[in-house]
């Protein structure tokens, strides 16, 4: 499995976890992409320091090959993906322990 297959499946789990395991329904919430547009920018700053720093490098056979602020592609979906199931774990929490 390449890093592009590990990305593509991290986003959908998180889709999936959030629209139907937990419902959280959190990509149908506005606060949801305010926070992804806050984050994305430093997601960005971060890739392209550590890979201008050669601290991350990429084999280029097990990416797509295109980059954005140094790193693959993937990494943005994979952020997305780590993004979203973060939040939606956390309001799921937080709805179970407010019942209690």
């Amino acid at each position: 499995m390449i890093y592009s297959d590990i990305a593509l499946d991290a986003v959908m789990v998180a889709v999936i976890c959030d629209l139907f395991f937990t419902r959280t329904q959190m990509l149908t919430k506005g606060i949801f992409w305010l926070t992804y547009g806050l984050i994305l920018p430093f997601q960005l700053l971060t890739n392209w320091w550590l890979t201008s720093k050669n601290i991350v490098m990429y084999s280029p056979s097990e990416i797509i090959g295109r980059r954005l602020a140094g790193a693959p592609i993937e990494d943005l979906l994979f952020g997305f993906s780590l993004i979203l199931f973060t939040l939606t774990l956390w309001e799921f929490f937080l709805r179970r322990s407010s019942r209690n």
